[in-house]
Order: C-alpha cells, then sequence, then structure tokens
C-alpha cells in the first residue's frame, strides 16, 4: 500500500507523521521528493515584440470574437 502526503517543511526541519490505521506497523520506508519547479522562460522586450507582430492578426481575432459576446452596457446598440 502507498500512502501519499503533501507537507510543509518548516524552517527547523521536524515534521511529525501521523500514519493511518491502514498502514500496518513495524518497519517502513519514507521518501522525500521535492516539489518539481519549472521556471519559466522569459522573454526579451525584442522577442515579445516580435511575439505580438508576428501573431497580431491571431490576436486581433481572438479580441473580436471576444467582444461579440459581450452586453451592451451602455444602451445604445446599432443592431
Amino acid at each position: 500500500m502507498t500512502v501519499t502526503q503533501t507537507v510543509e517543511i518548516p524552517a527547523d526541519r521536524r515534521i511529525t507523521v501521523e500514519v493511518p490505521r491502514e498502514i500496518r506497523t513495524g518497519t517502513v520506508i519514507l521518501t522525500f521528493t521535492p516539489p518539481q519547479t519549472v521556471k519559466e522562460r522569459k522573454f526579451t522586450k525584442e522577442e515579445e515584440k516580435e511575439w505580438y507582430n508576428t501573431n497580431a492578426e491571431w490576436l486581433n481575432k481572438e479580441a473580436m470574437d471576444v467582444l461579440e459576446y459581450q452586453k451592451d452596457i451602455w444602451g445604445d446598440d446599432d443592431k
């Protein structure tokens, strides 16, 4: 049987583990695995500008599609 539990490790590095009754007493193996962190690559200003220029048509299409679903809150809808 495998039990997975996420815990915060405090600064003093001491934790108390409460074991479910389903786990038999005796010797067990505890495995500590640090969470996987994904470091996102940041765009440089030039790369960001290039991305927007490359995707401008698609971005404009998406924006217009979203705007079509918005409710006219001003009451001056020409339709």
